[in-house]
Order: C-alpha cells, then sequence, then structure tokens
C-alpha cells in the first residue's frame, strides 16, 4: 500500500497518490486486454493506494473508458479520484465547441458508469481550435463546476509554453503534460513549479517518453530526433551493463523526483497486475547512484531536447 496518507473515505481531487492508472492501455491501444485483466488492474491499483486514474474518450476510440468503467462497478465511488477528458475524438479529430463538450461528457459518464467526474480535462490543447477552447469549452467545464457536475477543470497537452499560458490566463485547476518530465526531457519541473506558484496541480505523463527509455527503444513513429533515440539506445546499453533495466531506472527518477519538481502525480499506463506491482517497485525502490549516473552521462547531449527542437539551432522549433 501507498503511504500517502490517502484513506478511501477521505479522497478528494485534492488528494492524490503519487502514482497514477494510466487508462489508455485498457481500451487496447497497445495490445488487446480482456475485461477481466482490465478489471484486475483497476482493484489492484485501488487496493494499493493508487487512486487516481486517468483515461480519455480517444483512448482506444471509448474502449478505454467502457473498460474502466465495468472495472470500476462495485468500487466505491469515494474509492478513487476519476480524470476523464474532452475535446479530442480521434487522430485528427478535435471538437472544444460547447456542444461537443456536453455531449462528451454526457456519453462519458454513461461508459464509466458515474454521475460525478472529478476532473474534467481539455485533451491535447496545442491540436485543437485556440479560440473555441477558450470561449466555448474551458467556459463550459467552469460551468459544469459551478453547478458540482464536475470537480476541476484541466488541460492537457505536450507545447509547455501554451500550457502554462492557458493555464494561469484561465485560471484551471489542473495541468498535465506528457513526455516533459523524464530522464531525458525535463523542462515541465520549472513549469510545474510556477504553476504551483498559482494553485494550479500539475501531472506528468508518459515518463518513459513513449517508448524512448526502454530497452527496446522507441517505435518507429517516435517524432524525437534520431540523436535523442541514439542517446537512449547508449542509455539503455550502459544501464544493462550495470545490471539494470532503463525503464525501470526511468520510472524510479520520474516518480521519485516529481515531488520535488512540483509535480503531484505521475500518470504511467498499466494493464495488469504484474505492471502495478513493478511500477509500485520503482515508486519506493531507492535508485542506484551509479546507475543514474550512467545513465545520466548518455543522455546529457540530449538533455531537454524536446520533439520540436533540433540541435545546433539555438534551441529553436525545427523546420
Amino acid at each position: 500500500m501507498i503511504s500517502n496518507s490517502l484513506g478511501a473515505a477521505s479522497i478528494s481531487p485534492l488528494a492524490r497518490s503519487p502514482l497514477a492508472l494510466g487508462g489508455a492501455s485498457l481500451g487496447g491501444v497497445y495490445h488487446p486486454v480482456p475485461q477481466a485483466q482490465a478489471d484486475a488492474v483497476v482493484a489492484a491499483a485501488v487496493e494499493a493506494g493508487v487512486t487516481v486514474i486517468d483515461v480519455a474518450p480517444y483512448y482506444g476510440l471509448t474502449k478505454a473508458e467502457t473498460a474502466l468503467g465495468a472495472a470500476l462497478r462495485g468500487v466505491p465511488r469515494d474509492a478513487y479520484v476519476l480524470m476523464t477528458k474532452i475535446g479530442r475524438y480521434g487522430d485528427k479529430a478535435w471538437d472544444f465547441s460547447r456542444e461537443a463538450t456536453l455531449r462528451s461528457l454526457d456519453a462519458s459518464r454513461v461508459r464509466l458508469g458515474v454521475e460525478f467526474i472529478d476532473v474534467l480535462q481539455c485533451h491535447d490543447i496545442e491540436h485543437g481550435d485556440r479560440r473555441q477552447l477558450i470561449d466555448e469549452a474551458l467556459p463550459t467545464l467552469r460551468d459544469l463546476k459551478a453547478k458540482g457536475a464536475i470537480g476541476q477543470v484541466g488541460i492537457t497537452g505536450y507545447d509547455l509554453a501554451l500550457l502554462e499560458e492557458v493555464a494561469v490566463a484561465e485560471q484551471v485547476d489542473t495541468v498535465m503534460a506528457y513526455c516533459t518530465y523524464t530522464l531525458q526531457d525535463q523542462r515541465l519541473a520549472d513549469v510545474a513549479r510556477r504553476l504551483a506558484q498559482h494553485g494550479i496541480t500539475v501531472f506528468n505523463a508518459s515518463p518513459l517518453g513513449m517508448g524512448l527509455l526502454t530497452t527496446g527503444g522507441p517505435p518507429e513513429w517516435h517524432p524525437g530526433h534520431e540523436s535523442v533515440h541514439a542517446a537512449a539506445a547508449e542509455a539503455a546499453r550502459r544501464s544493462a551493463a550495470l545490471g539494470a533495466d532503463l525503464s525501470f531506472v526511468a520510472l524510479q527518477f520520474a516518480l521519485q523526483t516529481a515531488s520535488e519538481a512540483g509535480i503531484a502525480s505521475t500518470v504511467v499506463g498499466m494493464s495488469k497486475p504484474e505492471n502495478l506491482r513493478q511500477n509500485l517497485k520503482a515508486l519506493t525502490t531507492p535508485i542506484d547512484p551509479a546507475i543514474l549516473a550512467a545513465v545520466e552521462e548518455a543522455l546529457a547531449p540530449v538533455r531537454d531536447l524536446g520533439w520540436d527542437v533540433l540541435p545546433g539551432n539555438g534551441g529553436k522549433a525545427g523546420a
């Protein structure tokens, strides 16, 4: 059980577990996940104190929400913090209109089998219509919060400058950024600390950089620069030579240093209880300083190099 003072009877959107269950994999995004397996990992997570669960209609094109809803049947509603999203409905389909937002929330509640959503987030805001986001989606979420239909208003995405600007200007409650607080890219830390000064809760997702920080390396579609891929491969070789798996070291780092970086919770995809056990082990097992030093040395040449930045151009976005 995670020791984080989270009693099931007192959980609120402001009381979060340091490790959160990412629900995308429950929708078969990476491989098929039988409902019994989804049931098992959700039950094990809640029992272990992993009480924050994040999902979205986009994940598995509603399959993740459906599977999660089935897995949560019979689980006391005050035993977990439920986060879902509006706005993204396909690979290239965004709609931040008021009508779509209300329809999406209603559909999510049906699939999830709940009336109340603790945190409702605008999904990947850099890809949608910004004017529609500001003029329709966020005011709609604030109205829903005022009426008690949701607990908090959030935004998610990759573009840290945009996330910070919108979060502060629109006074949102939460921000979730992905792939920007990892062993390779730690730009989220400064942003998270600044957002904390505004009372905004920050979540970190994809602490393995969407497969970058793994022994097998990133998938072919990974948007990182080839120099980043090469450095990550070298980090994997060095960690293996020292008897460690890079993905485990990367999880240890992201989970154990999150609080000092201003991050409230780290969202990690889990599709089976074995994943949960490994993640809990990464949360609680001290990092070997020699292994960490070797990995950081390999990644140093590409530290904080985002997808939209090329080496040697002064940190400006690449073409």
